[in-house]
């Protein structure tokens, strides 16, 4: 069995490659060709945290898979990563364990690269200014995804802690080449922003209708059980698009506040939701009807995006001879 570390992966996983695996596997999940059930978790109360299962089998790659991941929230006051995940591929032809994988920074990379891909599809061309909300590990992932599809030439920042904005900010600055602006509040980095990448752990709505510029496109990609991350005008008001209709529908672990909650509430359905990533990639749902359109990726995270990263870097692996092989048996 091939076991990769994090270095590893980090090192073999293309974030352009992924973007582009990322769209066949979203498509083949849309059409039926690729299965990943609700993600299940066990509860940890005492530290608000959980440890989920999410398995995928995607055949156009030959991956069968699971990732258990770890999201202990407590961790954003310690140097400790909120998620933390290992991935176990599996022979598709026998069952046998095949790989070990860090699954950490698969989580990190996918997750952006999805926004990236809806960004592709969703945004407008000339989309350039980006509002940042959150300053976690997603926030500095999402930074360099959606600048590699986009011509970004304006980067705000915002947090909870002003303080943590700041310094974000300035690591980000000197890693771009180009400055990265720190706002005072949510609504001062949203301010003109036709791109928006909302990574949080909030309670309350920290994207607000009223605060969006005409035309922005709206990724969400935080998650708190007790919170969401766009208010209900917005949602209404949005071309809504998910990874699954069935899992952002589901009940808690899988699904989506910021849709279930207007649903409950009376101020949407279920087929407010326009498309799947899918969808649009094959082109059976269109995508932006207007350049002042308000779009809105909500994105849960789904096993097909994790199969897609670990073929990547399975594949990479196996042709630079990285990794340790063990025996198990």
């Amino acid at each position: 069995m091939l076991v990769l570390g994090p270095s590893q992966v980090e090192e073999l996983l293309d974030p352009d490659e992924l973007i582009d695996a990322l769209a066949t596997a979203m498509a083949d999940l849309s059409a039926g060709r690729a299965h990943a059930p609700d993600r299940i978790a066990v509860l940890v109360p005492q530290q608000d945290g959980l440890l989920a299962t999410m398995p995928a089998h995607v055949p156009s790659t030959g991956t069968l898979m699971t990732k258990l991941v770890s999201l202990f929230p407590r961790n954003a006051r310690t140097a400790l990563p909120t998620h933390q995940a290992l991935i176990v591929a599996f022979d598709e032809e026998t069952g046998e364990p095949a790989a070990l994988l860090d699954g950490t920074v698969i989580t990190t990379v996918r997750t952006a690269a999805g926004s990236a891909l809806s960004t592709k599809l969703l945004a407008r061309e000339d989309a350039s200014v980006l509002a940042v909300l959150g300053t976690g590990v997603q926030a500095r992932s999402h930074v360099r995804a959606l600048s590699r599809v986009r011509p970004v030439r304006e980067i705000r920042l915002a947090g909870r802690d002003p303080a943590k904005a700041v310094t974000l900010a300035e690591e980000l600055s000197a890693g771009l080449g180009m400055e990265v602006r720190p706002a005072v509040s949510y609504k001062q980095a949203l301010d003109g922003a036709d791109l928006v990448a909302a990574a949080t752990h909030t309670i309350e709505p920290v994207v607000r209708r009223g605060w969006l510029a005409p035309g922005a496109h709206i990724t969400s990609v935080g998650f708190n059980p007790a919170g969401r991350e766009i208010d209900d005008e917005t949602v209404a008001d949005a071309l809504v698009c998910v990874e699954s209709r069935q899992v952002a529908l589901a009940p808690f672990p899988a699904g989506s506040n910021d849709l279930l909650q207007p649903i409950r509430d009376g101020l949407i359905t279920p087929e407010h939701i326009h498309a799947e990533l899918g969808e649009l990639v094959a082109g059976t749902r269109p995508g932006r009807t207007s350049a002042e359109q308000i779009t809105l990726y909500k994105s849960v995270g789904v096993a097909v995006q994790d199969a897609a990263a670990a073929a990547l870097v399975i594949a990479a692996a196996r042709e630079r001879g990285v990794g340790e092989e063990i025996t198990l048996r």
